[in-house]
């Protein structure tokens, strides 16, 4: 239900300074939000990563910290309130009018939202009284200025390339400009004439602010060429020489990827983030448009807007119901979905079956640590939600009777109600054991040769995932190999790796005795091998490319160069998109 505007008296005195408030402690929070976002420029600039990764970890805490803060002064104001559901629809209509001419109004929407639902403990949703849908389904006002910038050729492409990347005034300069124009060009040209598209560029629009993440920069736009409007991204590095443009991606699957529900979030400076995302959405129609929010760093507002899409798919499909999702059953989670869409949500079981010792904090607090940490485009992003309320008729009674034998602690259920107090939101990904027996040959053998690729990316992100079982690690649509179980996960710098000691023999005073002592983080990579469960042909494939990760010298090198503040670069493209000036990133 769209907010109306507050065109009466309010029912109780003090409601528009109390809306005031909340859009005051929004505004000082974006403002916030934007600073970290901002600084992320000068830490490219000086090659200064491990600042980087500070003021990326501070923006994504800045947002339950400023909640936390602001919810125990809003309950003392609340207090005392004679018709509380009259006054908060009122509270809702004098913030909206507040927010009418805000830029980044949806995320203002959000915002409140959090504040509304942590103040009085809502369950389910409240459409009087929160944004369940937006109250502004357009812009409500017009830009100040265009969030792209318009180039038109006059000739080559080459000079083209140039002019755009001269536009940006990228500090500390490119290495050799002239060099990553003309190759670019002529890839640009290539492409084009392998697709069949005209010769001639129209005209290029590209997003005004580089965006940012880790050791990589993005120009982002789109190439119009007769009737084709194609991607067009350049990826740019900053070595020791000075920038480079790194890669080329012009097709919706790499840029994607980019994208990816894989990846940390961008850091990008604008100020109408609708429009940016509008613009991302062009180029990736496929692609929902809570995770383009979420990639920008607007992940709360993402989880708004996978909410909206929830309820609409609901409603539209009201026959189908939620069930066990296709995989082995884990012994941490119940894992479920809808048939028909195309995400998968997660809650904890009271009792976890052994050898697990985890306790339910101990999980949250992985799933914490996956937020924040830098996922390398392996690890699938995860959105937390409290408090959802749903009819008992959307699960199957499969499903329901699990919710009331195996978690109590999480499910309450009543006639008219299932309400999960804690529940994660992941994107379905096929797992990897049902697709390697269900794929053909040749793509079961890629996704094996990437499942290795997988742990070696995990590693050099400081990232060992405990469990190397198949059925843990899944199969994107775009054929990448990810991991999403959590439980066991730990960081590669806490681990002991090992080599197994020589079996003792019956004539040892210590034969029928422990030989020797394990501790908690003790890791013996030569044994991770038993744990692939890969058929004979296809294990082979797996030992050819990335046999050394049973070795204790692959996981011990990887653990002194973290150790020793090495952040290693993963590129989000593959090489073919690379230009081919392969220096190493110092």
């Amino acid at each position: 239900m769209a907010a109306k505007s507050n065109d009466h008296q309010t029912t109780e005195p003090g409601i528009n300074q109390i809306a005031q408030a909340i859009f005051d402690a929004y505004q000082a929070y974006h403002h916030r939000f934007k600073t970290f976002t901002r600084q992320v420029a000068n830490h490219f600039q000086k090659r200064d990563w491990t600042a980087y990764q500070k003021d990326a970890l501070k923006r994504l805490e800045l947002y339950p910290a400023v909640i936390d803060t602001q919810v125990p002064i809003l309950r003392r104001r609340l207090k005392g309130f004679t018709n509380e559901h009259q006054n908060l629809t009122a509270l809702k209509n004098a913030y909206f009018d507040l927010i009418r001419d805000c830029p980044s109004w949806e995320i203002a929407e959000t915002f409140y939202n959090s504040i509304i639902r942590h103040v009085f403990e809502i369950v389910g949703v409240e459409p009087d009284i929160e944004f369940v849908t937006t109250g502004i389904p357009e812009p409500p006002n017009r830009a100040t200025r265009p969030i792209y910038q318009t180039f038109i050729p006059s000739g080559a492409t080459a000079p083209l390339i140039r002019t755009i990347a001269q536009f940006y005034a990228l500090a500390p300069g490119f290495a050799d400009l002239e060099r990553d124009s003309r190759i670019v060009g002529q890839r640009i040209d290539d492409h084009l004439a392998s697709i069949g598209a005209l010769r001639t560029i129209d005209r290029v629009e590209m997003v005004n602010t580089a965006f940012y993440r880790g050791m990589g920069a993005y120009l982002i736009g789109r190439l119009y060429s007769g009737s084709m409007c194609l991607p067009l991204v350049l990826a740019l590095v900053n070595r020791p020489a000075g920038i480079c443009i790194d890669a080329l991606l012009m097709e919706e699957r790499p840029l994607s990827i980019l994208f990816s529900f894989t990846r940390s979030y961008f850091h990008v400076d604008i100020d109408r983030p609708s429009s940016v995302v509008r613009f991302i959405k062009s180029l990736l129609p496929r692609k929902r448009i809570a995770e383009i929010y979420i990639s920008l760093g607007y992940n709360k507002h993402g989880k708004t807007e996978l909410f909206r899409e929830l309820q609409q798919h609901l409603a539209y499909c009201c026959e189908e119901r939620f069930d066990f999702s296709r995989g082995k059953r884990g012994m941490v989670m119940l894992v479920y979905n809808m048939p028909n869409d195309d995400l998968v949500f997660k809650i904890i079981r009271d009792r976890f079956a052994q050898p697990k010792k985890a306790t339910h904090e101990d999980v949250r607090r992985k799933y914490d640590l996956v937020f924040k940490h830098d996922r390398a485009g392996r690890l699938v992003d995860t959105q937390e939600f409290d408090y959802l309320k749903f009819h008992p008729c959307c699960f199957s009674d499969d499903l329901m009777a699990a919710f009331t034998q195996k978690a109590r602690r999480t499910v309450i259920i009543d006639p008219e109600a299932v309400v999960f107090k804690h529940v994660y939101v992941q994107r379905r990904v096929i797992p990897l054991d049902i697709y390697i027996k269900e794929a053909d040959h040749k793509a079961a053998e890629a996704a094996v040769r990437d499942f290795g690729q997988t742990i070696k990316d995990l590693a050099a992100g400081n990232i060992f995932p405990g469990d190397l079982l198949l059925k843990n690690f899944g199969v994107t649509p775009k054929g990448r190999v990810v991991f999403y179980d959590y439980d066991e996960l730990t960081l590669v710098t806490d681990c002991n790796f090992r080599n197994m000691p020589q079996a003792v023999t019956e004539d040892d005073e210590l034969a029928g005795e422990p030989w020797f002592y394990v501790d908690e983080n003790d890791v013996f990579p030569q044994e991770l091998q038993n744990f692939l469960g890969l058929a004979p042909a296809l294990k082979q494939i797996f030992m050819q490319h990335h046999d050394d990760l049973f070795t204790v010298a692959f996981w011990e090198q990887i653990k002194q160069r973290l150790l020793a503040g090495q952040i290693m670069p993963i590129f989000p493209y593959a090489a073919a998109e690379r230009l081919g000036t392969h220096e190493a990133i110092n």
